[in-house]
């Protein structure tokens, strides 16, 4: 798999020969999608509201605006003196704590937007490269249904083609790191033959969700299907949220409920799980790979990237972690679709 970044080579190898006993449970790979020769930016504003992740009494807003700038950028616009901040892996602040979620902020320390990720992993699925996000807090809102409602005031947006070409990007070589309980990701160069993000993502967990393995080509209308998928928690952590949680102030204000995250128990879901395949839920392998996993994905800003990614129970710190290493070591390189030997 690829020169090994960090980690130890043999908790590696017991890893991912762990990761290849898994069954994929659902695989929709069929035609490689069509690549875009142009950047887009959305054809209006829209905007849509909703209780605060992290201060679940107030209803905050975002409202996603044209731009000429290149890339994804948050403006706050509680903090007018501060410009907005970029969408990049320059920009992560943080992975959090007692919740773990991806940060950015840019200037002062109060221009900061906490979980970003399942806002920015849009960037990657939505045909969308320039927007702007006027956001009037650095608390996100947060919504039943995942992500869904954020697709569909995107696709409400409409598209407009800007006169500037899409650059693309991929990895020199195979890339892979590990941590010390055996999560880890890989990274691939792109197949010159067959240019598209290909993602073969598994979880791991001791709950009801258990053992789950799903592999796709990245493109709308997969980022469609898996934004509906919620952020998963277990029982054990929900009492602690209400018991001894409520004495620290991100946990006793959060706006998490049964409806807007899945919660697992031991041996089966507290509430109604989605993304049924067979009689089994895939939603939180669904939510991983779309909405955590390609959010990382969205802070590299040289361009739409390519290649294959494996992810086997890794989470935000070690994919925010793994693009930091791509920057640090020169791995990242432009892919030419149009001359894709580079000859």
């Amino acid at each position: 798999m690829g020169r090994l970044l960090k980690g130890d080579p043999a908790t590696f190898k017991r890893a991912y020969q762990e990761f290849c006993t898994l069954p994929v449970d659902e695989d929709t790979r069929g035609e490689i999608p069509a690549l875009r020769t142009r950047q887009t930016t959305i054809q209006k504003p829209v905007s849509i509201e909703g209780p605060g992740t992290f201060l679940g009494k107030m209803i905050r807003k975002v409202e996603f605006i044209p731009t000429d700038l290149e890339g994804w950028w948050f403006d706050r616009t509680d903090h007018r003196e501060c410009l907005p901040v970029r969408v990049s892996i320059r920009n992560v602040w943080t992975t959090g704590q007692i919740v773990s979620n991806i940060v950015l902020r840019s200037g002062p320390p109060q221009n900061y937007i906490r979980l970003v990720e399942h806002i920015i992993a849009l960037r990657c699925g939505m045909d969308i490269d320039n927007v702007m996000i006027r956001i009037d807090s650095g608390d996100p809102p947060l919504f039943e249904q995942g992500s869904l409602d954020l697709v569909n005031i995107l696709d409400e947006a409409g598209r407009v083609e800007i006169d500037k070409p899409i650059q693309y990007c991929t990895v020199k070589e195979p890339v892979s790191m590990v941590t010390p309980e055996g999560k880890f990701l890989t990274i691939e160069p792109v197949d010159p033959a067959n240019p598209t993000l290909e993602v073969d993502c598994a979880v791991n967990f001791k709950t009801a969700i258990g053992k789950q393995r799903i592999k796709f080509y990245q493109s709308p209308e997969m980022t469609r299907k898996g934004s509906i998928a919620r952020t998963n928690s277990t029982f054990q952590k929900l009492l602690y949220c209400k018991t001894v949680g409520k004495l620290f102030a991100d946990v006793r204000n959060l706006g998490y409920d049964k409806k807007n995250v899945l919660i697992a128990g031991r041996f089966g879901y507290v509430n109604k799980a989605r993304l049924i395949k067979d009689g089994k839920s895939l939603e939180a392998v669904w939510h991983r790979a779309v909405l955590d996993l390609l959010a990382a994905v969205a802070l590299i800003e040289n361009g739409g990237f390519l290649g294959k990614i494996t992810s086997y129970k890794a989470g935000h710190s070690i994919d925010v972690e793994m693009i930091r290493l791509l920057y640090n070591e020169g791995l990242i390189v432009p892919f030419d679709p149009a001359n894709p030997t580079g000859t």
